[in-house]
């Protein structure tokens, strides 16, 4: 049956998922940074943050300083643990997702929103340059009413500057963070374990004041 990949599913349509996580992240340490990708230390906080293929997008975070540990995974949508070759139908709902857990007495959330906003281009809707489809989609998954706060201010910054730069509206979703659903072992940290993987960049250029 044929699907709009660039239409978000409806629950209804939405695959059924299964009980089990695809990936065990209790076993699972970061790459780069050694650090166990399920743990959040005493005094750190959690953002989710999606802005296109998760792999360059997981890299940006990962070099912040502050940051504790990031993965990758999929939320926003409707289909328990989901494998990403059933994100990629576009039939569950779901945006390619960074998780950072980050120390807020060195990095705040709003440097995370700076880097967010500035590195990739939140007014493409469902697709960010050649990749195309709901898992591309801009989001911010809030887990506190700060959050929420921070990220519609950072939001209504950039879009001033990005109007005066000739871009259009932003089309990021701010919603309050749902189930995560970690992503598959190979995905974690792609691109130091793939240094000439694929996946650009799509940054406008324009500053996030």
């Amino acid at each position: 049956m044929w699907f709009d990949k660039n239409k978000l599913v409806s629950v209804r349509e939405a695959l059924a998922g299964r009980e089990q996580p695809v990936a065990d992240g209790s076993r699972m340490f970061h790459r780069v940074l050694g650090t166990p990708l399920h743990a959040v230390p005493e005094g750190h906080e959690v953002a989710y943050l999606a802005l296109g293929c998760f792999w360059g997008a997981e890299k940006l975070f990962w070099k912040v300083p502050g940051v504790y540990v990031t993965s990758v995974g999929y939320e926003g949508g409707s289909t328990p643990n989901s494998t990403y070759e059933e994100v990629c139908t576009g039939r569950t709902g779901h945006a390619e997702t960074v998780k950072v857990v980050y120390d807020p007495a060195t990095v705040s959330y709003d440097q995370l929103l700076t880097v967010f906003f500035e590195n990739h281009d939140p007014t493409q809707g469902m697709r960010q340059g050649n990749d195309r489809g709901t898992q591309y989609r801009s989001a911010i998954y809030t887990t506190t009413d700060a959050q929420a706060t921070a990220a519609a201010a950072a939001r209504d910054r950039m879009q001033a500057a990005l109007s005066a730069a000739g871009y259009g509206t932003i089309t990021t979703e701010i919603l309050p963070a749902g189930d995560y659903f970690l992503a598959e072992g190979y995905h974690q940290q792609y691109l130091e374990a793939n240094p000439n993987g694929y996946c650009p960049v799509h940054a406008t250029g324009v500053t996030c004041n």
